[in-house]
C-alpha cells in the first residue's frame, strides 16, 4: 500500500479486525500500551476501540513530550521570557500549557515578547533578523524533534550567531518505558511501539524489552490499518509464547535508525543524570542537555534559571493517567474543571495528550449520543 486511503480502506480494516477477534483468547484479558500520543489520537479519532474485543484493553502511555514536562520547567522557561531583551519562542502546542503564573500565551497577553515558531531554524532566523535582541528557543520533544534542535545549534555555532540560545527539554523514550515496567502497580502484556521516535532511533533500542522483560513490541504507523496490524502482530506473539521486536512501520522506520540524525544529536547533546517527569518523578538519564562545547548557546548557562519544582494541582491526576494507571475519564477534573478550553493539566492541552484525545472524540461521542436519544 502506498496511499493514505489504502490504509483506511474499510475492507482492509474489517479483515484486520476479524483476525484480531480470531487471535484473541476469550479467556484472557490483554493490556496493550500504546507509547505514542499520536497513536492514542488515532485510536480515538478512527474509533478503533470499537473494533476490538472487550478483553483487549489499550493503555495510554507517556508518549507526549508536552504532557510529561513538569510545571516547574515551564516556570523556569517563562522566567527567561520576563527579560525585556528576550524574544521567547516555542512551538504552538506549548503556548497554552499552564505554569504557576499562567501559560506562555498568557505571558504574551501581559506584554512579553512570546512568539510561535514552527522549527528551531525559524527561531535562529529570527535571531539573525534581530541582532539587538536575544532569541531563546524552548526546545521540547522526544528523539523525534531533537535532531532539528541539534542541527540548529550546530549551525548557530558555525555561523557565530551569539544572540540565540536553546532552553533544552528533550526527553528520551527508553528510560520512560523502563520506569513503567518497573512500576509495581502496572501490568502490561505488550507494547505498540512509537512510530515517530523510531524513525530516528530505529527498532534495536527496544530489544531489551523483549529479551529481558519478555514483552512483545510492534513498532507501528498511525493509520487505522497500521495500528490494527500491530495488534495482530502482538496477539500472534502472545499466542505463540514469543517475545520480540517487530517493525510494522517498515515503510518509514529503518531498523538501525537514522544515522545522520543520531550523529547530530551526539554532537550537540549529552544525557542528563536525572530529569523530572510529570507524574513519574525523576528518571535517570531520561533527558538531553546541551554539551559544554555549545554552552554559549545554552539558555540554562546564559540566564539565571531558578530551578523551580511545582506539584500539579491536587485534584488533577495527570501522573496516574500518564502512567496508564487511570483512564482520562477517571480523573476527578476531566470534562468539568479541566477541558480543552480551560485546561488544568498538560494532557488536556497538547495535540497528543490522551485527555484531549478522549475529550475530543470519545467524550463528545457519548455526549452527542445522549443528546440524540429520544425523550
Amino acid at each position: 500500500m502506498k496511499f493514505v486511503d489504502e490504509f483506511r480502506d474499510p475492507a482492509v480494516i474489517s479483515k484486520a479486525a476479524d483476525e484480531i477477534r480470531r487471535l484473541a483468547d476469550p479467556d484472557r484479558h490483554y493490556r496493550f500500551m500504546e507509547v505514542c500520543g499520536g497513536h492514542t489520537h488515532a485510536i480515538y479519532r478512527f474509533g478503533l476501540k470499537d473494533l476490538l474485543p472487550s478483553n483487549i484493553e489499550l493503555i495510554h502511555g507517556p508518549g507526549c513530550p508536552v504532557c510529561v514536562l513538569p510545571m516547574g520547567r515551564i516556570d523556569d522557561a517563562l522566567s527567561i521570557a520576563h527579560d525585556p531583551n528576550v524574544i521567547f519562542t516555542a512551538f504552538g502546542d506549548m503556548m497554552r500549557v499552564p505554569g504557576r503564573q499562567g501559560s506562555p500565551l498568557e505571558h504574551k497577553a501581559r506584554g512579553m515578547d512570546v512568539r510561535i515558531v514552527y522549527s528551531p531554524a525559524d527561531a535562529l532566523a529570527l535571531a539573525q533578523k534581530n541582532p539587538e535582541r536575544q532569541v531563546v528557543f524552548f526546545a521540547i520533544g522526544f528523539e523525534t524533534t531533537a535532531p532539528s534542535t541539534a542541527l540548529t545549534l550546530i549551525r548557530a555555532k558555525a555561523l557565530g550567531i551569539e544572540n540565540f540560545s536553546v532552553f533544552c527539554n528533550h526527553v528520551t523514550i527508553i528510560p520512560a518505558i523502563r520506569a513503567i515496567l518497573d512500576s509495581p502497580d502496572m501490568r502490561i502484556d505488550a507494547f505498540i511501539g512509537p512510530g515517530h521516535v523510531s524513525t530516528v532511533i530505529g527498532c534495536r533500542p527496544y530489544e531489551w524489552i523483549a529479551r529481558n522483560e519478555r514483552k512483545p513490541i510492534a513498532v507501528s504507523g498511525f493509520e487505522p490499518a497500521d495500528i490494527l496490524q500491530a495488534i495482530v502482530m502482538l496477539l500472534r506473539q502472545l499466542r505463540d509464547g514469543s517475545a520480540k521486536v517487530e517493525n510494522q512501520y517498515t515503510r518509514v522506520v529503518p531498523w538501525e535508525g537514522n544515522r545522520a540524525a543520531l550523529k547530530a544529536m551526539a554532537e550537540a547533546f549529552e544525557l542528563r543524570p536525572y530529569f523530572e517527569w510529570r507524574g513519574m518523578g525523576f528518571i535517570s538519564q531520561s533527558a538531553l542537555r546541551i554539551r559544554p562545547g555549545y554552552a554559549a548557546w545554552d539558555a540554562e548557562q546564559r540566564y539565571q534559571v531558578p530551578g523551580i519544582r511545582v506539584t500539579d494541582p491536587k485534584a488533577a491526576q495527570c501522573g496516574e493517567v500518564l502512567k496508564g494507571a487511570l483512564r482520562p475519564v477517571q480523573c476527578k477534573l476531566f470534562g468539568k474543571e479541566c477541558t480543552p478550553e480551560h485546561p488544568v493539566g498538560a494532557l488536556m492541552v497538547s495535540s497528543e495528550g490522551s485527555c484531549a484525545a478522549y475529550y475530543n472524540y470519545e467524550h463528545r461521542k457519548s455526549a452527542l449520543a445522549e443528546i440524540s436519544m429520544p425523550a
